[in-house]
């Protein structure tokens, strides 16, 4: 499956960090250039259930593509969003339902650093993007 150009660049950035102290200002550092959701979209109804931390989810298709747009309440959670996001925004339903969330964390080398519950948490946020898809 063809990456988007966002994640292309994402895994080049984690790929030549040399270590887990770069890749955790890496990662820092996409969460901060996340968007800012609008209060409109911080609603319950775009909260992401499964999460410790709150995560609000919005999406739309354009073009048969979606777009999404999250955030979350915690830093580090917002990191690994707005690296989700660059993994899906862009795919179609059919491409969006084969993502392998532990597979794309892997390759940008932040596999070992997913928590339990994060990985629930980003698979909930991932199940939430189908639903919305579906």
């Amino acid at each position: 499956m063809n990456l988007p150009a966002e994640a292309v660049t994402a895994l080049e950035a984690f790929q030549n960090a040399p270590g887990w102290e770069q890749r955790a200002r890496l990662l820092m550092q996409w969460g901060e250039r996340l968007p800012a959701l609008s209060d409109v979209d911080m609603c319950d109804a775009n909260r992401v259930h499964g999460c410790e931390s709150q995560v609000w989810l919005v999406g739309e298709l354009q073009d048969g593509h979606w777009r999404f747009k999250a955030n979350s309440d915690a830093r580090l959670i917002r990191g690994l969003v707005a690296l989700l996001l660059a993994r899906v925004n862009g795919l179609s339903a059919a491409d969006l339902q084969q993502v392998d969330l532990a597979d794309w964390f892997n390759q940008l080398g932040l596999g070992r650093q997913l928590s339990q519950s994060r990985s629930n948490g980003l698979n909930a946020v991932l199940q939430r993007m189908n639903e919305l898809a579906g």
